[in-house]
């Protein structure tokens, strides 16, 4: 690692000392895996609880994921359900939903810190998180007890994953997987069933071998972002009808490829945000 990644460490180090006793909003991504895997190194493990929320709108597999790393990591790790289904706000899927969705998520994480004796909740954003249109990020912020700590150190993307994979996190390189009601398009409303179908879909297209994959819902039309790197390999024709039929075994009648690739907050692009 070198030394300008040193620096940024050593500074997340100093940052999560001085917080003394801490609970970490949990998903199993590279980015609160790396909070967590440094907030146990500097306070020890009586002084931090990984806590992950068990959502509809969070994609399967992602608990399961949690769960290893946690156990991996022998830290104590907390599951509390929720339901962003019951929250009018959240379903109505307007250009603030994420910010709907955070606000409920950490009232209940400061609840349970608050009750339990923790001085903060740490969350995972990082410093490229504020390219995008984040809502969300708002949301964090306006919480006192909440911090960020790869965010105000200005610790980047890519400077998570090469520190974490310096700190042997085995999911360093883990393509990033956002709730699943970001496959719905502002307006549509959020359901159940919506959210089963992206969520089966990309499932079945991560069986094929496709690790960085979008399935977006259009009614009934799902139109699929491919990584520009496995764009290449995907235009043959027996694996195009084997994507079709898998796709449409999840609810779908059409399926559509997006000639453009995966990019991040591409449903962002029709509100006119960065």
């Amino acid at each position: 690692m070198d030394k300008q990644l040193e620096e940024k460490l050593a500074n997340l180090s100093l940052y999560i000392k001085q917080l003394e006793r801490v609970m970490v909003a949990f998903s199993g991504g590279v980015d609160s895996s790396l909070v967590l895997k440094v907030s146990a190194d500097c306070l020890g493990k009586r002084n931090i609880l990984a806590v992950t929320l068990r959502s509809p709108l969070i994609p399967h597999g992602d608990l399961e994921d949690a769960q290893r790393i946690a156990r991996e990591l022998q830290v104590p790790h907390r599951i509390i359900e929720t339901n962003e289904l019951q929250d009018a706000q959240i379903v109505a899927n307007t250009p603030q939903r994420c910010y709907h969705c955070k606000r409920r998520s950490f009232e209940l994480l400061t609840e349970v810190a608050r009750r339990e004796g923790y001085r903060y909740v740490l969350e995972g954003s990082n410093s490229s998180d504020t390219g995008d249109y984040r809502p969300g990020l708002e949301a964090v912020r306006s919480f006192e007890m909440v911090r960020s700590p790869l965010l105000d150190c200005g610790i980047e993307k890519d400077d998570v994953r090469q520190i974490a994979k310096f700190l042997g996190l085995e999911n360093w390189n883990r393509p990033a997987r956002p709730c699943l009601a970001t496959r719905i398009p502002y307006g549509e409303p959020l359901s159940l069933e919506k959210l089963e179908m992206v969520d089966r879909a990309e499932e079945r297209l991560a069986d094929l071998g496709f690790k960085n994959v979008r399935v977006r819902y259009h009614g009934t039309v799902a139109r699929i972002e491919i990584a520009p790197e496995e764009m290449a390999g995907i235009l043959k024709p027996e694996l195009l009808r084997r994507i079709s039929r898998e796709v449409k075994a999840c609810g779908f009648n059409y399926v559509a490829l997006d000639l453009d690739g995966y990019r991040t907050g591409s449903l962002n692009e029709v509100i006119g945000e960065p």
